[in-house]
């Protein structure tokens, strides 16, 4: 089951809010002239008594500020991620915890998603969450390939944009893998592909669309991308992943923190 927590933050945050201050401006005051009009007794006046708040406002009350406080950082400035596949090895282990920077794209509405303030778009090589365009729900992870306007290809396990070659340096012979440092707009980071593997696996070339954007898996041969189902519009970004603060592969493990740091 997807849960669309973002949905139910925000409708929690509503309702509290809305019991919690329908209460103050109404309710409240109604209560008060029942008990002599008094909510708080003095000193010299032992007979007036503060009246009791029902306890769905007393619920409210204590928590809508923590709720809005969360909907506000998740939803505006970072919000945390688990890695559930293993699509984005070797920079990206299943079960790490991400943080992602929800501003560093613009600023966009809990829910619905459409950008309110512009700050900065996508460029080569960020590791970026959007929603998963064929559903519009599901959260991924993939790495920014192309921009607006190129011309992606991928041919031989060798990637192409706008004619050049992409730079790739072999690393390491890990069987079955092929571990390579790869250079997108002079920032290298890491990726994988399967030695021996079909080559034609992914093959193609793309013309990206205006507002959209062409985004691959590190694990090449291992990860569903805009190879297969086509490029992400502007629309479904989520935001930048730039850190990994915890790694929990599963609750019969023990929480590591040996991955924490920034994400190339």
């Amino acid at each position: 089951m997807n849960i669309n927590f973002p949905l139910i933050l925000v409708v929690l945050t509503f309702a509290t809010g809305l019991v919690w201050f329908a209460d103050r401006l109404f309710f409240r005051a109604r209560r008060e002239a029942r008990v002599g009009g008094e909510t708080i007794a003095t000193a010299g006046d032992e007979g007036a008594e503060a009246p009791k708040e029902p306890y769905l406002v007393d619920l409210s009350r204590s928590f809508f500020p923590v709720l809005l406080v969360v909907l506000v950082l998740r939803s505006f400035l970072v919000e945390p991620f688990q890695i559930p596949s293993g699509s984005m090895l070797p920079t990206l282990e299943v079960g790490d915890f991400i943080l992602v920077n929800k501003y560093a794209y613009g600023l966009r509405l809990p829910v619905l998603g459409t950008k309110v303030v512009a700050i900065d778009d996508p460029q080569r090589g960020d590791v970026m969450v959007f929603k998963y365009p064929q559903d519009g729900q599901t959260n991924y992870i993939k790495r920014v390939i192309g921009l607006p306007g190129d011309q992606v290809r991928y041919e031989n396990k060798t990637l192409y944009i706008n004619g050049s070659e992409v730079p790739k340096e072999f690393i390491a012979d890990l069987p079955p893998l092929e571990l390579w440092q790869e250079s997108l707009d002079d920032a290298d980071h890491e990726v994988l592909t399967t030695a021996g593997r079909y080559s034609g696996i992914g093959e193609g070339q793309w013309v990206i669309p205006e507002g959209e954007y062409f985004v691959m898996g590190d694990n090449r041969d291992n990860s569903n991308d805009s190879r297969f189902w086509g490029t992400v519009p502007d629309h479904l970004v989520v935001g930048k992943a730039f850190a990994i603060w915890m790694h929990w592969e599963s609750l019969l493990s023990l929480p590591s923190f040996d991955r924490v740091g920034v994400i190339e």
